[in-house]
């Protein structure tokens, strides 16, 4: 195989960042796209120059010209999708979070695995350039004995109305972006087994749109003793904001995510884009220079294609994902019972959203 024909299933925001991310591969192209709305993934296509669409993902897996799928749509959609693209023989590159449920995210896995097809688990800020330096300096030894780290990502609210649907994505901003922080603490410590966690949520802002979290904090133990704080909000105005700081016993790394890569902009009347969930662009705002390739997005596919041309073990896979979505039961259960949840750990009810657990407890609370 000289090349890895790839096949889209949606058209909204990751999918927009996954093909501009594709057109960058050498060996990958893309030649199908698929949404539900035909308007929508005709335009999609259009952009992108896809020459086939369909609305229908199974239509998609029938052609003979996708090797592999790249899945970016609701999370309550992923296990039927994967577990057909498996039984399809395509490989599959997933959008986080793995699943909104944890009986979804075995399913998925047990697909891929007796398929045997690659499945491969969305985690950009595995491959952002600016963190993967953060850690290459880190497995230098250039802090010494790393013990803590720390991950925070916060911006106003998701773009699409699904998110704020439990339902469907299984949880507010913990689920949607703490699998991020919690994924990339793993990494940066090698992916050792969590010991505990502890974890506060809150709700200030959404309050009419959704009944997830918009605002959590996780502190994260792993064996060995060294932990990792995870922050995030859908609380927080002006756009993105994406931050680690790494401590060690000699040294210590600060590192902005998109600060150093912006410009200062100024204006009266305001302008099309400036970053990710910016809500307003007049007045002084940063705006993005290349932030598909800030996020990490062209090295994640790169990584992905490279795995299935040379059937290497993907960096991130499928059961990093579940490890993921394990401890965020985890802090939405710490949450709820105000206490740390230690390891061996297994959810009561791994068939429910993760977010319920901490639901049902503000439900107890009299009022």
């Amino acid at each position: 195989m000289e090349r890895v024909r790839i096949g889209i299933v949606g058209s909204a925001f990751s999918s927009n960042l996954h093909a501009e991310a594709l057109a960058q591969v050498a060996g990958a192209v893309v030649t199908a796209a698929c949404s539900s709305r035909r308007d929508r993934v005709e335009d999609f296509a259009r952009k992108w120059n896809i020459p086939a669409t369909c609305t229908d993902y199974r239509q998609l897996l029938e052609r003979k010209d996708v090797d592999a799928i790249v899945v970016g749509i609701p999370n309550d959609l992923h296990r039927e999708v994967v577990v057909a693209a498996a039984q399809a023989g395509k490989h599959v590159f997933l959008e986080k979070p793995i699943a909104h449920t944890l009986a979804d995210a075995d399913a998925l896995i047990a697909a891929c695995r007796h398929a045997a097809v690659k499945l491969f688990y969305a985690e950009t800020i595995c491959f952002s350039p600016k963190y993967v330096r953060a850690k290459q300096l880190a497995d230098e030894g250039a802090l010494g004995a790393l013990y803590m780290v720390k991950q925070s990502e916060k911006h106003s609210g998701p773009h699409a109305e699904w998110f704020y649907d439990i339902g469907r994505s299984g949880g507010g901003a913990l689920m949607d972006m703490g699998c991020h922080g919690i994924e990339w603490a793993r990494w940066m410590y090698g992916k050792p087994r969590p010991k505990s966690v502890l974890a506060h949520c809150q709700r200030v802002l959404h309050t009419s749109r959704t009944r997830g979290e918009e605002n959590s904090v996780v502190l994260l133990e792993f064996e060995g003793g060294a932990v990792a704080l995870i922050e995030n909000s859908w609380a927080k105005p002006g756009g993105m904001d994406d931050r680690i700081e790494l401590y060690g016993s000699e040294g210590v790394i600060y590192c902005d995510l998109l600060g150093g890569a912006s410009m200062q902009t100024y204006s009266q009347r305001g302008y099309d884009y400036a970053v990710e969930k910016a809500g307003d662009t007049t007045g002084w705002t940063f705006t993005a220079s290349e932030e598909g390739h800030i996020y990490g997005f062209p090295h994640e596919m790169r990584h992905f294609v490279d795995c299935i041309l040379n059937d290497q073990e993907p960096r991130e896979t499928g059961e990093d994902g579940r490890a993921t979505l394990e401890i965020i039961y985890a802090a939405y259960e710490s949450a709820a019972a105000g206490r740390r949840i230690t390891w061996p750990y297994a959810p009561a009810h791994p068939e429910r959203v993760p977010v319920q657990s901490w639901l049902d407890a503000l439900a107890a609370v009299p009022i």
